[in-house]
């Protein structure tokens, strides 16, 4: 498996997935924190593929199959599980690993907005 292009491409699927769950909201909270959500993990991941790319090589192999999530609590809580359970097969770069740093406080912010305000 190809680690660094799953993570990416996850990473970048959820922002549509949460740009999509944010539309369909009807808790402001929510639609804020999904907005924030959305635009942050979108820079974040091309950080992190940018400095990857930078100490490694292109990625190339993007999977090609990916779903459309409804529930914004579940899935982000979904996402934190594969950060956490995927960054020990990621190259363990101080650089690189202060990104995912980075990606984890998003996903925790967000999990915590989303599970406080309605």
């Amino acid at each position: 498996m190809d680690y660094p292009a799953v993570f990416v491409s996850t990473l970048f699927h959820s922002g549509t997935n949460a740009h999509f769950m944010h539309l369909q909201t009807d808790s402001y909270a929510r639609h804020v924190a999904l907005a924030e959500y959305y635009d942050g993990i979108i820079e974040l991941g091309d950080k992190w593929a940018e400095a990857y790319q930078g100490c490694y090589e292109v990625i190339k192999s993007y999977p090609k199959e990916f779903h459309l999530a409804t529930d914004p609590v579940k899935y982000i809580t979904g996402i934190k599980t594969f950060v956490k359970d995927i960054r020990s097969e990621l190259p363990d770069d101080s650089e690189l690993q202060n990104i995912v740093d980075e990606i984890a406080g998003l996903v925790d912010s967000t999990l915590y907005k989303l599970k406080t305000f309605k």
